[in-house]
């Protein structure tokens, strides 16, 4: 490891009304240009206004091309699908959902014992062979996922390995790394990432030094190509989402919940939709 990645972009987060009027704040979303690849979009959720009412979600909609993976931090999201599947994903679960050539979902939030909703929805590429693969879950229980600790490092890896330490999600194609890093005051942790691998970091707690560069929440980094990341903290701790995965570097057409290779093929799901046979 002497190639140290440095932080190529520092992102604010914008903030989005999506679903049924849900307000989150967003760090990447869908583009031609997929300079994030194999990453397609992040979104931080909370419902923590009393002043935003009811509580609303997002209802019945589709998706095709992607995998979209929820992570909860406090209260829970109630889901059911076109396949049949329903569950509810808590507090430290996570939902890694392939949707491959098609699915029906809705995702309704419920409020934990504080009242508070809070977590991250992140959206993975899948490359064009896969596109059209059968959707299929991985459910994650929060007492599932390992917990990595050591000289005031804490991590629950959920993809990936740290030092032995490997996360249940596997088999996924973009090879990603998915972790929640919490690092104590005066403290300092060097991570290996494979050349190549598209790096990001959500910041959403304290503040760090990331490659030498001092972040406080809330921002998401991009890091430039290099074998390993360095953060180092001062008085505060930090608390960070790190994701990495192999691009795929292939064309991408977003299209709303799908992301397909070609216009035509979004076209062609546009089309299932209206004629009823998106679902087989």
């Amino acid at each position: 490891m002497n190639n140290l990645r440095n932080i190529s972009q520092i992102i604010e987060p914008q903030y989005a009304i999506e679903g049924a009027g849900v307000k989150l704040r967003r760090s990447i979303a869908p583009r031609v240009s997929n300079e994030f690849d194999p990453f397609l979009l992040f979104d931080h959720f909370a419902f923590n206004d009393p002043l935003e009412g009811p509580l609303r979600g997002f209802p019945t909609h589709p998706h095709r091309g992607i995998e979209t993976v929820t992570y909860m931090l406090e209260g829970a999201t109630a889901h059911r699908d076109s396949l049949g599947n329903e569950g509810v994903i808590g507090p430290g679960d996570v939902q890694w959902m392939s949707a491959g050539r098609g699915i029906l979902h809705e995702e309704m939030p419920r409020r934990g014992v504080s009242g508070t909703i809070y977590g991250f929805q992140l959206w993975v590429n899948l490359p064009s062979h896969l596109k059209m693969s059968e959707p299929r879950y991985q459910e994650v229980n929060a007492a599932t996922i390992p917990t990595y600790e050591k000289d005031g490092v804490k991590i629950r890896i959920v993809a990936g390995t740290v030092d032995g330490v490997s996360g249940p999600v596997v088999d996924i194609a973009a090879a990603p790394l998915y972790m929640d890093v919490q690092i104590g005051p005066d403290q300092e942790w060097t991570h290996a990432t494979p050349a190549g691998h598209t790096v990001i970091a959500y910041v959403f707690e304290g503040e760090g030094v990331f490659s030498g560069e001092t972040v406080e929440s809330v921002k998401m980094l991009k890091y430039a190509d290099g074998d390993h990341i360095t953060v180092k903290t001062e008085n505060n701790p930090v608390r960070f989402m790190l994701m990495a995965g192999a691009p795929f570097k292939e064309p991408i057409v977003p299209y709303g919940p799908f992301v397909m290779n070609t216009v035509e093929e979004i076209q062609q799901t546009l089309r299932e939709l209206r004629n009823g046979t998106f679902i087989k």
